[in-house]
């Protein structure tokens, strides 16, 4: 019997080190993403703003102003001119949006991150980042607490899950009742 305990000691301990290490690379990944995803959001952002610029810039170049431009060209007879009506209003909710996202995620304290992080994701740019994504471990303060929270999750579900579902089926059967 003790020969199977010292492997089986030998055993929860190996798991025990390699969940605490799984967990932090795959929880440190979490800082890393967001990074990335924040700066192709950057990105997307810039390429709006210089968007909304031209039709702000063909708006004065006609003495209206933007909101003036998007209601005239909004109310044209010719159905494909009044579509760009909505085109540019598309265009000036897509950098007021995608700005609030920025600077939610960019002024965000530590702890709040993950939680503004869903509030303003953006699926598409969060495929286009996931599509390109480089794992890295962040030598951040961040990136240190991301490591030990995956740590500790890991460990608790190997000690309060796992290992616990493993013992009752370790355990012996109790005693069987004697033949007659």
């Amino acid at each position: 019997m003790k020969p199977a305990r010292g492997f089986l000691h030998i055993f929860d301990s190996l798991t025990d080190r390699i969940l605490c290490v799984a967990g932090a690379v795959l929880f440190a990944q979490g800082p890393e993403f967001m990074q990335q995803y924040l700066q192709r959001l950057g990105g997307h952002l810039d390429e709006a703003r210089r968007q909304l610029a031209v039709f702000q810039k063909t708006a004065g170049q006609a003495g209206l102003s933007l909101d003036q431009f998007i209601r005239q060209t909004g109310t044209n007879a010719d159905p494909a001119v009044a579509r760009l009506g909505g085109v540019m209003t598309d265009a000036a909710d897509r950098v007021t949006s995608l700005q609030a996202a920025h600077d939610a995620l960019l002024h965000s304290a530590l702890w709040e991150r993950p939680i503004i992080f869903l509030r303003h994701l953006d699926v598409g740019i969060a495929r286009a980042t996931g599509s390109v994504y480089q794992p890295a471990v962040p030598t951040t303060v961040e990136g240190l607490i991301y490591a030990l929270v995956g740590m500790l999750c890991f460990l608790a579900l190997y000690h309060f899950g796992l290992k616990n579902l493993l013992r009752v089926f370790r355990r012996p059967a109790g005693p069987r009742p004697a033949a007659a």
